[in-house]
């Protein structure tokens, strides 16, 4: 696309360029070890489900059968195949064989390769074709009711910490205007290292990410989108200490949207960087293969830094997230890359240095349906003057084309947005993007103005800071505090001790098919 803002895209190709080798020599590391995460989602893939008698996930207690067996190693695939073998039994009635304490898989005798693999192939075709049927069941409920939406999708959130009152409050939003239904996550649940199970009515700050509730939401969403012939997507979060076991149940449940980035976890939540940066790839890969959009963090950034001083922060998370994404196979159009508006409203210029920001992203990232976060920093009591700043904020998401459009709320400051507050913000929105629809492309920029050079600035920025990042490698980066100014030590954070270094004949069926069947769509082939 030919740059309004006359950028360098040697510039950008160079920026890329350092972010892909970065990425490539993370892989190395990744493609060594696999973590408990991976493990249990592998055995949530095959099939196993429930809690024991102490309610512990089915997937945690085979998993941690294995770790303490150190067994983890040779991968949970081969020990649950290997046990079918033997036994007879399916992959659920291996895992309550384990559960009640009547097996150990690592004293099972051990079978060939090729004849665990071909025990586990139906399992896991039936998986797969779980989740392709779900990806087509959205295709065809969008091209059946007219195609995708032209224009930004409204983002709106519910986060009652109520899977049932969520749901209310979902279809009312979904009837006023809303194209996205986030079910924000209760405070925390990314540092548990396991699921909870079933539908849940106790939360703070939202709702436990389960597959029940995933499940009920989207019956809920599906009926109300049948009503308003249109259909309305379900964004969760797959992020925290079970990025690919929460990306699995939101592939089964038919979730259209998740909360994906490959480093938030690392610099936000203090997890461990070798054990995020093995989840983020295998949770990305599931999310390829089942069509869901991610999207990614850089917004937090903004949420501590400043805005003006740090953007070039923002744009090279931005190529790193890209470059992680298509290693797991994940393509462009699928890749939700965050940013947001939050420049004190008293810089002079600011909704210039805003608007340049979201437009040099929308022309970096063309096939990136980005997703364009509204102000919260510099949020006040004043709802008046709140109304103002998400009426800019919706001005600059249509005039440059964001795709992911998280509605701004007056209220902000003041308290979780009523029914009428929500209501309030879609019709905002609405106006706004129905009088300015064509806006973006009758204007252009000054050559040689505020807009052109602050943008040649922060793209400056972000490829000195990448050309660095390339030298050092993501793990010393991360330790020298020169991502976000925080410094996070390789062998620090939660959950390392759920790192574990793959031992040779590991084999992992679904990353295998999953990786298979991306890159070759993304070479223009068919999900199979």
């Amino acid at each position: 696309m030919a740059s309004k803002l006359h950028l360098d895209y040697d510039k950008v190709a160079k920026a890329r360029a350092y972010a892909a080798h970065v990425a490539e020599d993370t892989q190395q590391f990744i493609d060594l070890h696999t973590t408990v995460a991976v493990e249990r989602t592998v055995c949530r893939l095959l099939g196993i489900d429930g809690v024991n008698e102490a309610e512990v996930p089915l997937p945690n207690v085979v998993v941690d059968h294995l770790n303490e067996k150190g067994a983890l190693s040779q991968g949970a695939a081969f020990w649950v195949g290997n046990a079918m073998l033997e036994t007879g039994k399916d992959t659920q009635g291996v895992a309550e064989a384990v559960a009640a304490g009547e097996l150990d898989l690592t004293s099972v005798k051990p079978h060939a390769e090729a004849e665990i693999r071909a025990v586990l192939a139906p399992v896991v075709e039936a998986s797969l074709a779980k989740i392709r049927k779900n990806r087509k069941r959205r295709e065809d409920f969008i091209a059946g009711h007219g195609g995708e939406k032209n224009g930004p999708w409204i983002y709106l959130i519910v986060a009652t910490g109520n899977i049932f009152e969520d749901i209310v409050q979902a279809t009312a939003a979904a009837r006023q205007g809303a194209d996205v239904i986030a079910v924000i996550r209760t405070t925390g649940q990314s540092l548990l290292d396991y699921v909870p199970y079933g539908a849940t009515t106790e939360g703070f700050g939202g709702t436990y990410a389960t597959q029940e509730n995933f499940r009920l939401m989207r019956e809920a969403l599906d009926k109300v989108g049948e009503e308003e012939g249109r259909y309305i997507r379900l964004c969760n979060y797959c992020s925290g200490l079970c990025m690919p076991e929460i990306a699995a149940m939101g592939a089964f449940e038919g979730l259209d949207m998740m909360l994906n980035d490959a480093l938030y976890g690392i610099l936000f939540r203090d997890i461990n960087m070798q054990r995020t940066l093995v989840d983020q790839c295998f949770s990305r890969a599931i999310n390829s293969y089942a069509g869901i959009i991610i999207n990614t963090g850089e917004d937090n950034y903004l949420t501590t830094a400043d805005a003006v001083e740090e953007a070039h922060t923002v744009l090279a998370s931005q190529f790193l997230n890209e470059a992680f994404a298509l290693k797991a196979g994940l393509p462009e159009e699928q890749q939700g890359l965050g940013h947001a508006f939050e420049i004190d409203p008293a810089v002079e210029n600011g909704f210039l240095y805003e608007l340049a920001q979201a437009e040099m992203a929308r022309e970096i990232f063309p096939k990136a349906p980005l997703k364009y976060m509204p102000p919260t920093k510099f949020m006040t009591g004043n709802v008046f003057r709140g109304h103002v700043q998400d009426a800019l904020f919706n001005m600059v998401t249509i005039l440059t084309q964001q795709k992911v459009h998280l509605l701004g709320m007056m209220t902000e400051a003041i308290h979780t947005p009523f029914l009428s507050d929500r209501y309030l913000a879609i019709e905002n929105a609405q106006y706004i993007f129905r009088t300015m629809a064509d806006l973006g492309d009758e204007i252009v920029f000054k050559e040689g103005g505020i807009m052109e050079n602050r943008a040649s600035e922060v793209l400056d920025k972000a490829t000195g800071l990448l050309a660095q990042i390339e030298q050092l490698g993501i793990f010393e980066t991360l330790e020298r505090g020169i991502f976000a100014d925080i410094k996070r030590p390789r062998d620090g954070g939660k959950g390392l001790d759920g790192v574990t270094q793959k031992a040779p004949g590991y084999f992992n069926p679904f990353m295998e098919a999953m990786m298979e069947a991306n890159l070759n769509a993304m070479k223009g082939g068919a999900v199979k």
